[in-house]
């Protein structure tokens, strides 16, 4: 399968490795917030050094001891939620990698409280409409069903499809569809359809047809006839040539019996066929016998080489109209499958009914599937990060939120240096 660029998975793993975005921006906001708090020592030490020269001194130095005492708390306490502080084993350090399996529980629990109950999904699937949004995809596939969505599931289903094992997939279809037919009683479908067939007239062009197929026949095969009369005939009627009057006569005989045939739909030879064809559409429904014998008929077809062949040709033929349609969703679109399915979408989003009854079915589907799998689902997710490294998960938790935290360094480090300062302010007062 061909792996596209760009994809979602491969620049999240680009932000988060060791040269990416989040990585590069949480170096440079240690470093900020270590400078601060570096800064602020500095400060502290020259007011230190310099002495009490002036009233200001004071309130600059309160200010900077502080602030490195917030800094400072601020900084344990973010290191404490990855790592032991300085490498020191102390107590209730290093939280995320110590409660690895605790927070996989966790996660998993929320996933299953909030997303994957039946109750919420059932609440949930209640505001969607899954059928009007169907519809309007297929009314509109290139702008309502959003062209990119399109291409997008179209190299999926053909990715799909070219990555499946041909030789076996198709001998799994194959063997299907003649197991299918094996296990199918035609004799009463025919008798069935044939019957029907019947009833309806519909067996008259038909054998109107089998009538003007057998007049040419005759037409074309005289002289055969003729040939036949004359080998049969005995010495007498060749020696005085009523051979040949009795082959006319035949001839003849046989081309009003066509005609009259074809031009008399009351005839009563076509009423004696039409007796023996209703037979013969019972006898399929009914005579066990003769069921048997089209069974067996239908075997012995089945196993024949040419409808093998025919068989695998449905399999072929069938992969490739899907490969070229997800291909090329364009010309799918633009031919009678594309005319029908914007019908589909057209009474998809129209007719209220049929909406309410895709909607019901989808939302009780998904439901069922969730009552049945979601707890699979959230076994799965505790088992899967139970399984992760913890110093990987870690790095992956901190370069996710570690910005953030580094601007609660410095904040702790300013508000810290605030309150110094408005300490210091009431001391000189008092």
């Amino acid at each position: 399968m061909t792996i596209q660029a760009n994809r979602p998975s491969q620049s999240y793993a680009l932000a988060y490795a060791p040269g990416g975005a989040n990585a590069l921006g949480l170096r440079q906001m240690k470093l900020r917030a270590t400078g601060l708090l570096v800064f602020m020592g500095f400060v502290f030490f020259a007011c230190k050094a310099v002495g009490d020269v002036h009233l200001i001194v004071g309130f600059v130095k309160a200010f900077a001891e502080a602030a490195m005492v917030g800094g400072l708390a601020d900084w344990f306490a973010v290191t404490a939620l990855f790592r032991h502080p300085l490498g020191l084993p102390i107590p209730h350090t290093a939280i995320i990698p110590r409660n690895k399996v605790r927070i996989g529980d966790t996660m998993a629990q929320f996933l299953k409280d909030n997303f994957l109950t039946a109750a919420v999904v059932a609440r949930r699937m209640r505001s969607l409409d899954v059928a009007g949004a169907a519809g309007k995809f297929l009314a509109d596939p290139d702008h309502g069903g959003s062209g990119r969505l399109r291409d997008g599931a179209s190299r999926l289903l053909s990715d799909v499809l070219s990555s499946l094992d041909d030789q076996r997939l198709g001998g799994m279809v194959k063997g299907a569809i003649a197991e299918r037919l094996r296990d199918l009683d035609v004799g009463p479908l025919l008798g069935q359809a044939l019957a029907a067939a019947i009833k309806e007239d519909r067996h008259i062009p038909l054998l109107d047809g089998i009538l003007n197929r057998a007049s040419l026949i005759l037409g074309s095969n005289e002289q055969l006839l003729r040939d036949m009369v004359h080998e049969r005939s005995g010495r007498i009627l060749r020696w005085t040539g009523l051979h040949e009057d009795v082959a006319d006569a035949i001839i003849s005989g046989l081309n009003k019996l066509f005609a009259d045939l074809a031009d008399d739909v009351d005839h009563p030879l076509r009423k004696r066929v039409d007796e023996a064809l209703s037979d013969v559409a019972e006898r399929l429904q009914t005579d066990a016998a003769l069921q048997d014998k089209v069974n067996a008929w239908k075997a012995e077809m089945i196993e024949n080489p040419a409808m093998q062949n025919w068989i695998g040709g449905l399999w072929d033929q069938g992969r490739s109209a899907l490969l070229n349609a997800a291909r090329d969703p364009d010309r799918a679109m633009a031919g009678k499958f594309g005319d029908m399915f914007r019908q589909l979408g057209t009474t998809l989003q129209t007719d209220e009914a049929l909406k309410r009854t895709i909607n019901r079915f989808v939302r009780r589907t998904t439901v069922g599937a969730t009552a049945r799998y979601g707890d699979g689902i959230v076994k799965l997710v505790s088992d899967t990060v139970r399984t992760w490294d913890a110093q990987k998960l870690t790095d992956r938790v901190e370069m996710t939120v570690g910005q953030d935290l580094q601007y609660i360094r410095i904040n702790g480090t300013l508000v810290g240096g605030l309150v110094g300062l408005i300490i210091h302010a009431v001391d000189v007062a008092i």
